[in-house]
């Protein structure tokens, strides 16, 4: 049974950093290009970053990029995103999953929210 935990989000202030972590079990996480979504208040839910399988590579969304570094370890099966330089915008429960495609998604999990306010 997939399981995907989102922890390490809080308040924040703007300009400040918070570091996200994505458990995961119940699949071959090395398998799987990984990504983190967003949704922010009255906001559908959106694309922040992808990692590929070996996190040799990383896509970024126009909003976040420069200031959010995603990252994995296949060995503890987590996924992370550093977060630097939040904005008020940033405020969001972010979520973490497979890369979306037509393949779907896995259940999504609870998220962890992220609050940037001064």
């Amino acid at each position: 049974q997939v399981q995907l935990v989102e922890s390490g989000g809080g308040l924040a202030q703007p300009g400040g950093s918070l570091r996200l972590s994505c458990l995961t079990s119940g699949f071959t996480f090395s398998g799987y290009d990984m990504g983190w979504y967003r949704q922010g208040p009255r906001k559908t839910r959106e694309f922040v970053a992808t990692i590929t399988t070996t996190g040799g590579s990383a896509n970024y969304a126009d909003s976040v990029k420069g200031r959010f570094t995603i990252s994995r370890d296949n060995v503890r099966n987590t996924m992370y995103l550093q977060m630097n330089s939040l904005k008020p915008e940033d405020t969001a429960v972010y979520y973490c999953n497979r890369r979306l495609s037509n393949n779907g998604a896995f259940p999504w999990g609870q998220g962890t929210q992220v609050t940037v306010s001064s």
